[in-house]
């Protein structure tokens, strides 16, 4: 079994392959300050919980984002599962062409987004649009070029700086707006952060339609946490919660 871990700002979120079949998902708060022993424990309960021995896990893979975790969560496979992980780093074969000017600089987990949507959709232009800490969109060619993209604040983040950095206004429940004009200060804060994420991906998806795949409409992916939240809004193809793991579970194989 391939064991696949997206370490994110604020989140773990984990996947166990058997073969191309994802098995168990999982998700786990990041810290910090996490040691090896307390990923360890969690990950190897968080398998038994779901009916899955450690001792089955065979490979590990690994994007992450959050240098200061990585020492730990290379440690914690080392002493729980006698096994050396793959990380996702520069030199590390995805099959795609990176268009960035400086391709060490694009982010693992959008690597992995790029290959996840290039194995689903073979041949297809995308926009992928991951919805986590920070909200990113990446255009990937037909001919599996990663072209660049964009970097926003993310929902929750958006609602946490308006809480720090105001004197009266509150933290909000992150929900699906059903009206334009909130009638108090929570619905406000919801209504606004729900509609300018639904203009702000519609705005972005159709210039780098027009820009980059004018003669060959793209598949437009939604994915990460809050990617359901916008279901009913007609913004993507596709939603797919499990885009990252996808991508992981196709770089495993390629750097078998």
């Amino acid at each position: 079994m391939l064991l696949c871990l997206d370490i994110g700002n604020s989140q773990i979120y984990g996947g166990v392959f058997e073969e191309d079949q994802l098995k168990v998902q999982f998700r786990r708060t990041s810290q910090l300050r996490s040691s090896s022993d307390e990923l360890g424990v969690f990950f190897r309960t968080v398998l038994r919980e779901n009916n899955v021995d450690p001792k089955d896990i065979h490979n590990i893979v690994i994007c992450c984002v959050v240098p200061d975790l990585l020492y730990s969560i290379r440690a914690c496979c080392q002493k729980y599962f006698s096994l050396e992980p793959l990380v996702l780093r520069p030199g590390t074969k995805t099959g795609l062409k990176i268009l960035y000017r400086d391709p060490k600089e694009v982010g693992a987990d959008r690597i992995a987004d790029a290959v996840g949507g290039v194995s689903l959709f073979p041949g297809k232009n995308l926009i992928i649009a991951d919805f986590g800490t920070a909200t990113t969109l990446c255009a990937v060619t037909k001919n599996k070029e990663f072209l660049g993209g964009n970097i926003i604040p993310g929902v929750r983040l958006a609602m946490e700086a308006l809480e720090a950095r105001t004197a009266r206004l509150p933290s909000v429940e992150i929900v699906t707006a059903s009206s334009a004009i909130g009638r108090d200060t929570v619905e406000s804060i919801q209504s606004g952060l729900y509609w300018s994420n639904v203009g702000m991906v519609r705005e972005i998806t159709a210039r780098i339609t027009e820009q980059e795949f004018s003669d060959d409409p793209p598949v437009v992916i939604g994915t990460g946490g809050f990617a359901h939240l916008f279901n009913q809004e007609d913004l993507f193809d596709h939603v797919i919660a499990d885009l990252i793991l996808t991508g992981l579970l196709e770089i495993n194989g390629l750097n078998s």
